[in-house]
């Protein structure tokens, strides 16, 4: 596979179902509580705070270091974020090209629910996913993580067809940042699990990978930075990481 040489991949800022998530935990809700369908959920403003901070960070990069290609979830929040960054950081590119294959998690019949809503609701979806683990298991009408890897690896080979060897930015979800890693780095279940236990995916959180060889002598993509928030912190941007209003559950 022909790889981008330089690939960031970017969370999108808080939103509105973030802050909608944050309230309906804190009240101990059955539902999350949000006006707008999911796709048309749009960034907070402190998200579309943490977009120009980002954005700022990489308009300070050398003209020959900064994205030359953009792409992004059709999500409002995610697209919202993405035009944020190429504003802030002053890109010369001909167009945010959507992918839909990078949308959110498809959460089904659990859309909105907090984790008392879904034990109230399907107590059974909870104990199969207690059984199966949060990456296999698939609501009904929604998706496990591995469907979501399955279509991020046919999005990744077009990425490797059309920008190989170019610099490529990603503007995405939290879920959709970890099943990438999970297909770059060639992690299992238990490795990539292990690495979302430890922290959410930040909002606006930047995830960086470089093209360079490798002991076997295949150039692959190399991890320099995950949720990395400094471009945030150094403005003093408040730095947050809801998951997404989808479901309480996160995935």
């Amino acid at each position: 596979m022909t790889w981008p040489s330089h690939l960031w991949i970017v969370r999108h800022g808080e939103s509105l179902g973030n802050v909608a998530r944050e309230a309906a935990m804190g009240g101990d809700l059955a539902r999350i509580d949000i006006a707008h369908r999911d796709v048309d959920v749009p960034l907070s403003p402190l998200g579309r705070e943490q977009a120009r901070s980002v954005g700022a960070w990489f308009g300070a990069m050398a003209e020959d270091e900064r994205p030359e290609h953009v792409l992004s979830s059709p999500y409002i929040r995610a697209r919202e974020t993405a035009e944020l960054l190429v504003e802030g950081a002053g890109l010369a590119v001909r167009e945010i090209v959507t992918d839909e294959r990078l949308r959110e998690k498809e959460f089904g019949v659990l859309d909105r629910l907090t984790t008392r809503g879904i034990l109230e609701d399907y107590p059974e979806q909870a104990e199969f996913r207690r059984i199966l683990g949060k990456f296999y298991h698939r609501p009904p009408g929604g998706e496990s993580w591995c469907d979501v890897i399955l279509r991020l690896r046919a999005m990744l080979d077009a990425v490797g067809l059309h920008y190989g060897g170019r610099r490529v930015l990603i503007v995405g979800h939290q879920v959709v940042v970890l099943c990438l890693r999970y297909i770059i780095e060639r992690l299992d279940e238990a490795q990539i699990l292990e690495i979302d236990r430890k922290s959410d995916v930040a909002n606006c959180a930047v995830t960086q990978y470089r093209l360079a060889p490798t002991d076997d002598g295949e150039a692959r993509l190399q991890l320099e930075r995950y949720n990395f928030v400094a471009p945030m912190e150094r403005r003093g941007t408040p730095v947050t990481a809801e998951p997404d209003a989808k479901s309480a559950a996160a995935g």
